[in-house]
C-alpha cells in the first residue's frame, strides 16, 4: 500500500494540518517508508512465537497470583511531595523563583 501526493493533502486538510507544497513530496516519502516497514512487519512468521509468548504471560500471571497469596507487602500508592526547595541546591547549585537554572547548551544561532 503506498499514499500518493494527494493522499497527503487530504490526509492534512482533515487533520487541519497546514503542509507547504514543498513539504508534501517528503512526507509522501517518509508515510510510504512507514508503510513499507508495517509491510515487511505484516509477513515476519510469528507462529513459532505465540506459544512462547503464551507461555511467558501465563509464567507473569502465575508469579503474580503467588505474590498475591503469599501476602507480600505492598507499597501504598500514594504520592509524596518532592522537597524541592531543601534538595534543589544539592542538584543544581542555581535556582530563581523556585526554578532550576541550567546552563544553555546550544542556541539557534549555533546551528
Amino acid at each position: 500500500m503506498a499514499v500518493t501526493e494527494t493522499d497527503i493533502r487530504k490526509i492534512a486538510d482533515l487533520a487541519r494540518l497546514s503542509l507547504a507544497d514543498e513539504e508534501v513530496p517528503a512526507m509522501t516519502a517518509q508515510l510510504n517508508s512507514i508503510l513499507a516497514h508495517m509491510d515487511v512487519l505484516t509477513r515476519v512468521d510469528t507462529t513459532s512465537l505465540t506459544e512462547a509468548g503464551a507461555d511467558a504471560i501465563t509464567s507473569a500471571i502465575a508469579l503474580a497470583r503467588d505474590v498475591k497469596s503469599a501476602g507480600a507487602p505492598l507499597r501504598g500508592d500514594a504520592v509524596a511531595p518532592f522537597p524541592m526547595n531543601a534538595t534543589a541546591p544539592m542538584l543544581a547549585p542555581d535556582s530563581e523563583d523556585g526554578f532550576i537554572l541550567v546552563p544553555r547548551l546550544s542556541t539557534h544561532e549555533d546551528m
